[in-house]
């Protein structure tokens, strides 16, 4: 199954080709033996940072040739988006997206299995490559650290597996003999190894963002409690989930919303606690993002308001924005532009303000990085676990914040408990439309996904609630025979 990620027993190759940070040549490895080479390469802190680098730019940089949004970035919004009620298609595109009429079949690769694994394979190889090192070049703390961050990057790329195909392959070595008959592993187990290498991942990482030279583009401590609360949530530990998120809203020498909506994106925002760093290096102007990241590539179109987009947002999602939401008018722009002689008016999330209308301009500068998690998500899981264990006030005062934010009133203090985890939903389904597949994961993992979707006109007829799981790609069931398909594909 991931045997074409393992590089025979070349462990650093991956993050070698991946160098960050303007590096000009490949870090020398000699010829592979009978064991694996990992001592030769980790030999000093600035090889083992070198390696995460690597790791870090496949994630957002990585299939840049291939796709305008390929790999993680974008990937997850985009396809999620369709196959939630966040995006319809439109112009030449209309009625013919798999993902949006939930009509998936066997053979659509959405293309993230074989980028997590590719991820989760760089990690593997840092956590045993720190660990098989001897070298006193390279020091404790950068030991710690590394380990640490490797873990909290295999967890990230296991919780949008499980999301996605549900039971997955549990790999947490790089040693082929051990990864190329992997059978499927259940949700939950996946779950509680995400839970063992967050809380590593805890213990392991700085409390500041000096690794990423004071730039929030390397995990640290508050990264990983942050993504530790939304697990603890997703996993029913509510009690967790509140500690968890509460630790990271209390960080208010880090971490703040920002007043101006238009200022939440951008580049070390205030509300930043994890972005990732694009390649702002333009080669092929017709695929590479130049300054702009990948939902920004995406969805604005070029012109800006004149320029065809393959997407609308929906009409569910604009309902759920109530009269004056700032969300609304500073979030959601629009394009109108003929094709084949029809004239098509599209909405498209403007969340990111930089796109390929802007983004390769001459001597454009990098004004946006691409967000992965951000303080308003800590709020939200807050006001929800709080609301399951019946904290109905405390919910409350969470959503609250938001919406002030947003240039909304205050919700009643009268509502009951039923009506306040709905106004959690209503706050996610606006705040974080867009972003990382949140509406489809929150349809799903609440139960309310069949009874939303099920009823949408561009999804009829519901084939069934198997859709909700994506097909696991072909050639990953060809190579490993001890995986199985989900059910009806």
């Amino acid at each position: 199954m991931l045997n074409q990620y393992m590089f025979t027993k070349r462990i650093l190759l991956l993050s070698a080709v991946l160098f960050l940070f303007s590096c000009n040549k490949l870090v020398e490895i000699p010829e592979p033996e009978d064991t694996l080479t990992t001592v030769r390469v980790f030999t000093t802190d600035a090889q083992a940072n070198s390696a995460m680098a690597g790791v870090l730019t496949q994630i957002i940089n990585g299939g840049q040739l291939a796709s305008p949004y390929a790999s993680f970035r974008g990937k997850v919004t985009v396809n999620n988006g369709y196959s939630a009620d966040e995006l319809v298609a439109v112009g030449i595109n209309s009625g013919i997206d798999p993902f949006g009429g939930n009509a998936l079949i066997a053979g659509i690769d959405d293309g993230l299995w074989a980028t997590a694994y590719k991820t989760i394979y760089g990690a593997n190889a840092i956590i045993e490559g720190i660990e098989a090192s001897k070298s006193p070049a390279l020091k404790a703390k950068a030991r710690l650290e590394l380990s640490a961050e490797a873990k909290f990057i295999r967890a990230f790329s296991y919780f949008y597996l499980v999301n996605t195909y549900g039971d997955v392959a549990l790999s947490l070595t790089t040693d082929f003999n051990k990864t190329k008959d992997l059978p499927r592993t259940a949700v939950a187990a996946v779950y509680q190894q995400m839970i063992s290498d967050l809380t590593d991942a805890v213990k392991g990482l700085p409390g500041d963002y000096a690794t990423g030279g004071g730039e929030r583009i390397r995990a640290n401590k508050w990264a990983a409690k942050a993504l530790l609360a939304r697990v603890y949530l997703f996993t029913g530990n509510h009690a967790a989930a509140i500690q968890e998120s509460a630790e990271v809203m209390a960080q208010t020498s880090l971490y703040q919303l920002t007043a101006d909506l238009n200022m939440v994106f951008l580049k070390n925002s205030s509300e930043a606690i994890w972005q990732l760093q694009q390649n702002p290096v333009a080669i092929d102007l017709t695929k590479d993002m130049g300054t702009a990241t990948a939902e920004g590539f995406y969805f604005l179109p070029n012109p800006l308001h004149t320029g065809i987009t393959s997407s609308t947002l929906s009409p569910f999602l604009l309902k759920a924005f109530e009269p004056g939401d700032l969300r609304r008018s500073l979030w959601v722009d629009s394009t109108e532009f003929t094709v084949r002689g029809t004239t098509f008016r599209s909405l498209f999330p403007y969340k990111y303000k930089t796109g390929a209308y802007n983004g390769k301009l001459p001597g454009a500068t990098v004004t946006e990085y691409y967000m992965v998690l951000r303080l308003a998500e800590q709020y939200l899981i807050h006001a929800e676990a709080n609301a399951l264990l019946g904290n109905l006030g405390v919910a409350l005062n969470d959503l609250n914040v938001l919406r002030r934010r947003a240039g909304l009133g205050d919700l009643p203090g009268t509502l009951n408990r039923d009506q306040v985890l709905a106004a959690v939903a209503k706050e996610r389904q606006t705040e974080l439309f867009a972003e990382w597949g949140h509406r489809w994961i929150d349809l799903k993992r609440t139960g309310k996904a069949t009874a939303v979707l099920s009823v949408i006109p561009g999804k009829q007829p519901w084939r069934g609630d198997y859709q909700l799981l994506y097909p696991l790609p072909l050639e990953e069931l060809q190579r490993d025979h001890f995986l199985t398909q989900n059910p009806n594909y």
